[in-house]
């Protein structure tokens, strides 16, 4: 067995904090154990150098796109791979073969038992995007997944009572997504510096479940986020093979489906699946990331200018693109290509409004039914009838069989012209809206967040403050006043809706909609553009302790 020394790790965090409701026996101890710890950091003294260096290539492109130097394209240095015909990914893993319906959201308990009790066939626990990373959040998160696993995850509130109406090996198979590679766990550091959150995420669920998942028939599956480059892929499939081999598993049992969620990795589906290859369970069409990648990529570009965010749809010339090149590229390779989000949730209030807005989910899976995706994500329980009955008209578990015939240019993928395209003061009012209630919810350490009726994750409120900034940055011109979009306007909306806000919040004076909006202000005037909304506000909600804990105290 390799030494693994936990000399230089420290712990800046209450390892005996816990939730308003104590959910079982099972203790923060019980996973940060040192067994557990040194195994994660093993990972992370391997290959965090290159994290780092890979998170300096996404830099090193923005800066070539912004100057103009580069312009996205398929990679001539991997041509051999794409034009390959023969390679192929693994046979489908069990519990992964019908994935026609998956619900998502984060690893809440309550979240996870009504989850596992919905119509659906997989779900994805989120410890990125719909999850605030609070260390609670976090290391609870990781207390649930591992009672859920073993059947303990029942618990009661003064409210309600939570339990699994069957046993976990015949729940909905759980499909982890870690934090993104951009991302760092500041409540533990290693050798200085916070240790990647990436790793931790992954290896703390990896360390205490795989060998029980696969006793139940099924395994350690995992959702990849934020990648862009296919050498993200391969960090990652080289942790899953010393993660295997260190816990004596097959290589080949982890799973991973890839979110493309990025405009660089669209034009690198195939390089993705292959640097996967016997791990790989398909690629996801991650609209929301999507949509916020391309403007973020082409943000200096002004032929790029996308309209008020309703009128960019699956429909919009480059969103189609993507779609119909994924399901094309994973048909080949024989792998799944899952579809995208429905957010809505039920409108209890309003029989009409909530009748159109279910139309509106139906008619979307059907689009993806008929593109060729193999299933689709739903946010909320009470839409999994919908995309089950939409999706059983495929006949079979999957529909991989069906390659679509389509060739999916550089240019189609990069075509962002979009039908009645239009920005508009609403356009203003409501990215200002919708990003000021996801980071004020955000920062009191919720990111699974209930908006006009819609699940929002942090991909939303990318979507609203990075319109914001180019269309600022370009000095557009508002359709309806015909005056030029200049930052003196959008700060004084700002503070408007922060205002209406402020003054409706269910918390009163607890609001962080000032702190959201002092960090939301530089963001949506153009003075600045930070890479992710996510780390910028990350500090905020960090309780870091002055003095580490004693590692020897650990069990």
């Amino acid at each position: 067995m390799v030494k693994i020394s936990l000399e230089n790790v420290q712990i800046f965090a209450d390892v005996d904090s816990k939730p308003q409701f104590a959910p079982s026996t099972t203790t923060v101890a019980d996973i940060l154990t040192k067994d557990a710890l040194k195994f994660v950091i093993l990972l992370h003294r391997t290959f965090n150098e290159t994290r780092k260096q890979l998170l300096k290539n996404r830099k090193l492109q923005q800066d070539q796109l912004d100057s103009g130097k580069i312009n996205l394209s398929f990679l001539n240095e991997t041509k051999e791979i794409r034009d390959d015909p023969i390679w192929q990914g693994p046979i489908l893993a069990p519990g992964l073969i019908n994935r026609s319906t998956e619900i998502t959201g984060p690893p809440l308990r309550n979240m996870l038992i009504n989850a596992l009790n919905s119509p659906v066939n997989t779900y994805m626990t989120d410890f990125e995007d719909s999850l605030a990373p609070t260390w609670l959040n976090i290391v609870y998160g990781q207390v649930n997944l591992f009672d859920a696993i073993r059947d303990q995850i029942n618990f009661t509130t003064p409210r309600k009572d939570y339990k699994l109406n069957k046993s976990f090996a015949n729940s909905p198979t759980i499909i982890v997504r870690p934090r993104g590679w951009h991302m760092e766990e500041k409540h533990v550091y290693v050798d200085g510096e916070p240790i990647s959150a990436s790793i931790f995420d992954f290896g703390l669920y990896f360390y205490h479940n795989a060998n029980k998942l696969i006793s139940l028939g099924k395994g350690p599956y995992f959702y990849l986020p934020k990648m862009e480059h296919h050498l993200e892929a391969k960090l990652w499939n080289d942790i899953f093979n010393v993660a295997q081999d260190y816990l004596s598993i097959p290589r080949g049992t982890i799973r991973a489906t890839v979110l493309i969620e990025t405009l660089p990795a669209a034009f690198q589906m195939e390089e993705i699946i292959y640097q996967l290859r016997q791990h790989s369970s398909g690629l996801n069409c991650g609209r929301w990331d999507y949509i916020f990648s391309t403007i973020k990529k082409l943000r200096n570009d002004p032929s790029h200018i996308l309209p008020n965010r309703d009128l960019v749809t699956m429909t919009s010339p480059f969103m189609a693109a993507y779609v119909k090149r994924l399901i094309n590229t994973c048909h080949r390779r024989g792998v799944h290509a899952m579809g995208g989000m429905a957010a809505h949730i039920p409108i209890k209030d309003d029989e009409s409004a909530n009748n159109i807005a279910m139309d509106k989910v139906r008619k979307d899976k059907i689009r993806e039914l008929t593109n060729g995706h193999d299933g689709s994500w739903v946010a909320h329980p009470a839409l999994a009838p919908i995309c089950n009955e939409v999706f059983s008209n495929m006949g079979t578990p999957n529909q991989i069989y069906f390659v679509p015939d389509v060739n999916v240019t550089e240019i189609d993928l990069l075509n962002t012209n979009c039908e009645g395209a239009k920005i508009t003061t609403d356009g203003i009012k409501v990215n200002l809206d919708i990003g000021l209630q996801y980071m004020e919810a955000w920062l009191r350490g919720s990111g699974c967040v209930p908006i006009n009726n819609l699940m929002e994750d942090a991909a939303t409120a990318e979507v609203s403050r990075c319109q914001l900034y180019q269309w600022v940055h370009h000095n557009i011109v508002l359709q309806d006043t015909n005056e030029p979009i200049t930052p003196e306007i959008t700060a004084k909306i700002l503070q408007e809706q922060v205002d209406i806000l402020a003054a409706k919040s269910p918390v009163g004076d607890k609001n962080q909609f000032a702190l959201a909006a002092k960090y939301f202000l530089p963001e949506i005037t153009g003075e600045k553009f930070s890479d992710f909304l996510t780390t910028l506000l990350y500090d905020e909600i960090v309780t870091k302790k002055e003095k580490p804990i004693d590692i020897a105290t650990l069990k």
